[in-house]
C-alpha cells in the first residue's frame, strides 16, 4: 500500500520574535524545505512552480513571507542595518516553532535549507533566491547544526559601487515593465510597493561601506553544509564574480551556470531548476 500525502498548499501565521509571520505549506515529506524569497517578494510571488511540483510525498514544502513583505504586514518593512540577520533569526525560528510545536510533524531537529535561496529546515534542505539567498547563507553559518543541505541563486556575501550602480536602476518602479510589476502593485499597491522599494535600495547600499562591502563574507567559512550555488550567466542584477565568491569561500559547494537563466531562473526554467536540486 502506498502512503498518501498531502497535495494541497495551506497557509497561517505564526507568532515570531514580535511579529506575525505568514507562511505556505504543502506536502508531508521527512525532508523539510524553506524557501525564501527575493525583496518585496512571497511564497506567493516567489515559488508559485515550487509549491506545485516539488515531490510532496519526498519534502514538506514551506514558503514564507519575510516580516513586511506579502501577508507578513504589519510591521511595515524597513531596513536597518542588520536586516538580512534579523530575517535569518526570524526564519530558523519559524521554522522550529512551526514544525517542533506540529505533532504531525516530526523531523528530529533537524533544519532543512533550499536555495533562492530555498533555505529547508526541519529536515533537511533550505533553498534562497536574491535576498533570500543571503539570508540563507546567514542562516547555514549561524546556525549549521539545524541546516543540511542548500541552494542559492541570485545571491552575493558583499555589495560594490557595480552593485549599487545596479540598485539604483530599479529603485523608481515606474520604469519596472509591467510585466515585473504588475504583481507587486497587486499584493502591495502602488505606494507601499514603490516606497519599500527605494529603502530596499538605501538600506542594501548602506551596506557598500562595511569593511570590504561584507554583507556576510566573514560567516561564509562557518557554511558546513553541502551547498550548491545557480547562477543565471544573463542575471541583470547579480556579476558573474559574486557566484565566484561563494563558491571558492564555501566549503562543500558546488557551482552550476544556466546559460539563459536571469534573475528568476527558477520561475523562467521551473521544470530544470526544481530537477537540478532535488537531484543535487
Amino acid at each position: 500500500m502506498y502512503a498518501k500525502w498531502s497535495t494541497a498548499v495551506t497557509s497561517g501565521k505564526i507568532e515570531v520574535n514580535g511579529v506575525h509571520l505568514h507562511y505556505q505549506q504543502t506536502g508531508d515529506g521527512n525532508h523539510a524545505v524553506l524557501l525564501l524569497p527575493g525583496m518585496l517578494g512571497s511564497g506567493q510571488t516567489d515559488f508559485g512552480p515550487q509549491l506545485k511540483s516539488m515531490n510532496k510525498h519526498l519534502f514538506t514544502v514551506v514558503a514564507w513571507d519575510p516580516r513586511g513583505y506579502g501577508k507578513s504586514i504589519p510591521p511595515v518593512r524597513d531596513f536597518p542595518p542588520d536586516f538580512f540577520e534579523r530575517d535569518a533569526k526570524d526564519a530558523v525560528d519559524l521554522m522550529q516553532v512551526n514544525f517542533f510545536c506540529n505533532k504531525e510533524l516530526i523531523f528530529q531537529n533537524r533544519l532543512l535549507k533550499i536555495g533562492y535561496l530555498l533555505p529547508a529546515f526541519g529536515g533537511d534542505r533550505s533553498q534562497g533566491w536574491s535576498d533570500g539567498g543571503i539570508t540563507a547563507l546567514i542562516a547555514a553559518a549561524k546556525y549549521p547544526h539545524l541546516i543540511h543541505k542548500m541552494v542559492v541563486w541570485g545571491a552575493n556575501a558583499s555589495v560594490t559601487a557595480e552593485d549599487v550602480n545596479l540598485y539604483s536602476a530599479i529603485r523608481d518602479v515606474s520604469k519596472w515593465s509591467e510585466k515585473a510589476r504588475k504583481p507587486m502593485e497587486e499584493m502591495y499597491g502602488h505606494e507601499y510597493f514603490s516606497k519599500t522599494c527605494e529603502a530596499w535600495v538605501d538600506g542594501i547600499s548602506q551596506l557598500m561601506h562595511n569593511p570590504n562591502g561584507s554583507i556576510c563574507q566573514t560567516l561564509l567559512p562557518y557554511i558546513k553544509c553541502p551547498t550548491l550555488i545557480i547562477h543565471g550567466e544573463k542575471d541583470p542584477l547579480v556579476p558573474r564574480f559574486h557566484p565566484e565568491y561563494l563558491h571558492k569561500h564555501i566549503k562543500e559547494s558546488q557551482l552550476h551556470f544556466m546559460p539563459e537563466g536571469k534573475h528568476n531562473l527558477h520561475l523562467r526554467f521551473a521544470e530544470e531548476f526544481n530537477r537540478l536540486k532535488v537531484h543535487r
